[in-house]
């Protein structure tokens, strides 16, 4: 699904993307893209002018979320293509970049922002109390793959491509889990450790073509993806609680700052983890 728009030509300046207000025109790849995080980043980009493509993976129950997404962005004039795909998956990555490929070269333009938001791991203890109900090096492997090691491979296969263009962003989002200690979290959180180190390194490798790598911490938020965590409810009402500002982050705030972080004068803001949280992560 897409929705066509003129492509003005982009100027560059010092290997820094300074087309108009450094948006318009431009595209953003976005995994994980009909709820949470992604939808909220692709919805904001898209508001400041940028196309979007999309990744995200749903059944029909949930596909109508992407479908108003999609016509959300579409309503907004800019150009928008989803996959409804794996993104986890090597083979349906490369399907994704080769359209993704072909729509670039009808435009003449490049992915300048990709946003990693994929969520999709398993909750559950190490040391359960029967061995049967324990992690598994399976369900280990594949939560690593999915949350940390696939933002190495996209980005990898968007080089490779030469689909990312100089001066681009990168974004994945973490959380406070990847540094504490959450019941039945464990192996999302050395997923979230890896993720963090995996952008550290990225950051170093894509210093030489100006493309920036950050990681960006959001606060306790109410997605999908929390209220799959057995007692998320507490979590909600203990994130409400003691927040300094009052209330939950909200997927609204992590993707205004990554818009922010998106203007050509944070060339020099790379391989960090950023909080997103209001405070929330600086109390006990």
């Amino acid at each position: 699904m897409w929705y066509p728009m003129a492509t003005p030509a982009v100027v560059w300046e010092g290997d820094v993307l300074l087309e108009q207000n450094g948006f318009t025109g431009n595209w953003a790849l976005i995994l994980g893209s009909s709820s949470g995080f992604g939808a909220a980043a692709a919805l904001q980009l898209a508001r400041k002018g940028m196309n979007i493509f999309g990744v995200h993976m749903d059944r029909s129950s949930t596909l109508p979320n992407a479908e108003r997404v999609v016509a959300e962005i579409g309503g907004m004039g800019r150009e928008v293509l989803f996959f409804n795909t794996n993104a986890a998956s090597s083979a349906k990555r490369a399907e994704v970049l080769d359209a993704v490929a072909a729509r670039l070269a009808e435009s003449n333009g490049k992915v300048m922002v990709l946003f990693h938001s994929l969520a999709f791991g398993t909750l559950g203890e190490f040391i359960a109390p029967e061995q049967r109900q324990a992690i598994t090096q399976s369900q280990m492997e594949m939560t690593l793959d999915v949350m940390a090691n696939s933002l190495v491979y996209w980005t990898q296969d968007l080089v490779y491509r030469e689909l990312l263009g100089n001066g681009a962003r990168i974004f994945a989002m973490t959380s406070s889990g990847s540094h504490r200690v959450l019941p039945n979290y464990g192996v999302v959180s050395a997923a979230k450790a890896a993720l963090e180190s995996n952008i550290r390194q990225l950051a170093v490798e894509l210093a030489g073509r100006k493309i920036t790598a950050n990681a960006l911490q959001a606060g306790i938020t109410d997605t999908a993806a929390l209220r799959k965590i057995p007692g998320h409810e507490r979590l909600i009402q203990d994130a409400s609680a003691r927040n300094p500002m009052g209330r939950m982050t909200r997927p609204e705030d992590v993707a205004a700052t990554c818009a922010a972080l998106c203007v050509p004068e944070t060339y020099w803001l790379t391989g960090n983890t950023l909080r997103v949280d209001g405070g929330e992560d600086n109390i006990g």
